[in-house]
């Protein structure tokens, strides 16, 4: 007659001899299914992704065009072993750490803006 609480109901006693219901073999296959699938869609991309970045920081040069993480659009003026110098407007240059590069542009992309 309670209309928010269910009746709770036993379940009848499995026949002596059967075998656990739910077998355990479904629940490892399934849990290796989703860790591979994690694999792929997350882990793999990702590791993917910061190789990339690793091997651009690795090929910063002088004169190249670049924009950092914070949107600053400059030309490297000097590359240092953790520190870049980017000139952002004629005589104003600014440091910036070198993972703080996010991409390098095409040459001339500072002259068209």
């Amino acid at each position: 007659m309670n209309f928010f609480i269910s009746d709770a109901m036993a379940q009848a006693q499995a026949p002596a001899g059967a075998p656990p219901q739910g077998g355990g073999y479904f629940t490892l296959v399934m849990l290796i299914v989703l860790f591979i699938a994690f694999y792929f869609l997350l882990i793999r991309p990702q590791a993917k992704r910061a190789k990339e970045h690793k091997a651009m920081i690795a090929a910063l040069a002088k004169g190249d065009e670049v924009v950092t993480s914070g949107g600053t659009l400059g030309r490297i003026t000097h590359v240092g072993d953790n520190f870049v110098t980017v000139e952002i407007a004629d005589g104003v240059e600014i440091k910036v750490q070198r993972q703080a590069i996010q991409s390098i542009l095409p040459k001339g992309t500072i002259k068209s803006t």
